[in-house]
């Protein structure tokens, strides 16, 4: 059966797309429903009709799920931020849960799943550290901030993102009033004119130390100093910074960022490791989870103090400060040579020698090693006892997986921000002579549709 547009039908929703969306079915007919959640019965409009799938715009709800409930944002629906507002948070988690398992049974091949219990949130807003803000003005031209509405550039305002930390909208009032009573004008997309692009806000959950930095279309900013004696009456005020950045490009920062006040980091912690944040650092923006995503990754390492360990992928040293704790020696890769020197800062700062850090790919950085050591020791090949990995979405190159499973580790954590590329990958693995012991969900996004997973592979008896 198939149908065409503008075709009302009704349909009873019983899964969830990568995005949010509800899916169903009529007749055999899949639809891809905005708005609807699992175990909602709608009535909706064919807005476009393929072959075998189409798109609907719910028009009613004949009879909600039992699992929907109000979001506490007004502007959920329009923002598109939070994909899963609208579903109770236990249904969430089940959701995600059933995604992390559906990708290793459809592309990872997986018939039994060592599946632990995914580890959700006490409380599951108010956990982002970061938020980046757009600066616009409505039809009228006042002065406007919030997120771009979903797969727009049409800011939607709203100064209080449930997901950010309360202070975000004390902040964001306080540099608004400036700029109005001061003239400061709003960065405009389609002229490339207007001075104030974004606002960056980062804050310690530890520490409680706040940076502001402002990214602008020039070099300077009018009446610098009211703005700065606004901000700095805000309790834990520790950065206020300047991104310059007067490309036509939609990449938020600019490559310059020059101190206004204060000093240029803010610190924080994630269990007992201390760590500066730059305005241009990645770091991970949910605290909380991520203490317990990075506990369950040095648990599933199972360090005794004797082990060599590699950290692929490894940012600015996060996961392996935590693993050096334990292990003998870890080396750190990671592509992102700004990345390497704030890990080898981290390092130094919390006391830590037994963690080296290279700039490269993973991919070509671990193969040459490899490589080289065979040339220097004949006969031999390099050996990690443990290999943690902490790719991008797209997983892990072939080769790479090939040369984690020729140094022979006892042990591969494996931690992932895409279950799907992780079930492809983990399938080769397995032809390498590993097998998964331990698979368990982090939600380190509640409200969204991510979800990060934590696998513990060890090598087969021979």
């Amino acid at each position: 059966m198939s149908y065409q547009k503008n075709d009302v039908l009704t349909v009873k929703i019983e899964d969830m797309g990568h995005d949010g969306e509800g899916i169903g079915k009529c007749e055999g007919y899949t639809l891809f429903v905005k708005d609807t959640v699992i175990g909602d019965l709608a009535e909706v409009k064919v807005i476009k009709a393929k072959k075998n799938y189409g798109y609907a715009r719910l028009m009613r709800l004949i009879e909600p799920s039992p699992h929907r409930v109000e979001p506490i944002c007004p502007v959920a629906r329009p923002c598109g931020g939070c994909q899963l507002q609208m579903l109770d948070y236990a249904e969430q988690l089940r959701f995600k849960e059933k995604k992390i398992a559906q990708n290793l049974q459809r592309i990872g091949g997986m018939t039994e799943i060592p599946m632990e219990p995914i580890v959700g949130m006490e409380s599951p807003f108010r956990y982002r550290n970061k938020a980046q803000f757009p600066i616009g003005q409505d039809k009228n031209g006042k002065l406007i901030t919030g997120f771009y509405a979903g797969r727009t550039h049409q800011i939607m305002e709203n100064r209080n993102c449930y997901l950010g930390v309360e202070q975000n909208e004390e902040i964001l009032n306080r540099i608004l009033a400036w700029m109005e009573e001061n003239g400061v004008s709003a960065y405009q997309e389609e002229t490339g004119k207007g001075l104030v692009r974004h606002v960056l806000i980062r804050f310690g959950f530890t520490t409680k130390e706040i940076m502001v930095c402002l990214v602008v279309n020039g070099k300077k900013l009018p009446a610098e100093k009211k703005l700065i004696q606004s901000l700095t009456e805000l309790e834990g005020m520790t950065s206020i910074t300047l991104s310059v950045n007067r490309e036509r490009t939609n990449v938020i920062m600019g490559k310059e960022i020059r101190c206004l006040w204060g000093q240029e980091f803010i610190t924080d912690y994630i269990g007992t490791v201390k760590y500066q944040i730059s305005p241009l650092s990645f770091y991970q923006v949910n605290p909380v989870q991520t203490e317990k995503l990075y506990s369950l990754a040095l648990e599933y390492a199972g360090l005794t103090g004797e082990e060599t360990v590699w950290d692929l992928y490894c940012g600015i040293g996060t996961i392996s400060l935590f693993l050096a704790q334990k292990a003998k020696k870890v080396y750190g890769v990671e592509i992102v040579p700004e990345a390497i020197a704030d890990a080898k800062n981290n390092a130094k700062i919390n006391g830590i020698e037994n963690a080296e850090f290279f700039v490269g790919k993973s991919e070509e950085v671990l193969p040459e090693y490899y490589e080289k050591y065979a040339k220097e020791h004949p006969g031999e090949h390099a050996h990690a006892d443990v290999i943690v990995v902490d790719p991008p979405r797209k997983g892990c190159e072939e080769n790479l997986l090939r040369t984690m499973a020729d140094m022979q580790p006892d042990r591969i954590v494996y931690v992932s921000c895409d279950s799907a590329t992780l079930a492809r990958d983990l399938k080769i693995l397995q032809e390498l002579g590993y097998e998964v012991k331990k698979v368990r969900g982090v939600d380190q996004f509640p409200m969204t549709c991510h979800v990060e997973t934590v696998c513990l592979l060890s090598r087969k008896a021979q």
